[in-house]
């Protein structure tokens, strides 16, 4: 972000609308017709700000251990596209 700029949710809907936009047309919901949404995107998000060191690690290891806890994986190592396999010690 920019300096003094930390409206990070206007980026985000920019880039999500542009990119929606740029999508082929396709079948959609209902209610996503209704939103005009393309189903691309969640719905909602939270920010959060990064607080420390530790901080890091507990989201580092939270997208490293997600494919497991959806069954796709046994061990973080297996799922090829995860950062375990740059990052892990």
């Amino acid at each position: 972000m920019p300096e003094g700029d930390a409206d990070s949710s206007t980026r985000w809907s920019v880039i999500e609308a542009r990119f929606s936009r740029a999508m082929p047309p396709v079948a959609r919901r209902e209610s996503h017709q209704r939103r005009r949404e393309h189903g691309v995107w969640q719905r909602r998000f939270w920010d959060h700000h990064i607080r420390d060191a530790q901080d890091w690690d507990n989201h580092i290891r939270y997208c490293w251990f997600n494919p497991v806890k959806h069954g796709f994986v046994e061990h973080p190592r297996d799922w090829p596209y995860s950062s375990w396999h740059r990052d892990n010690p």
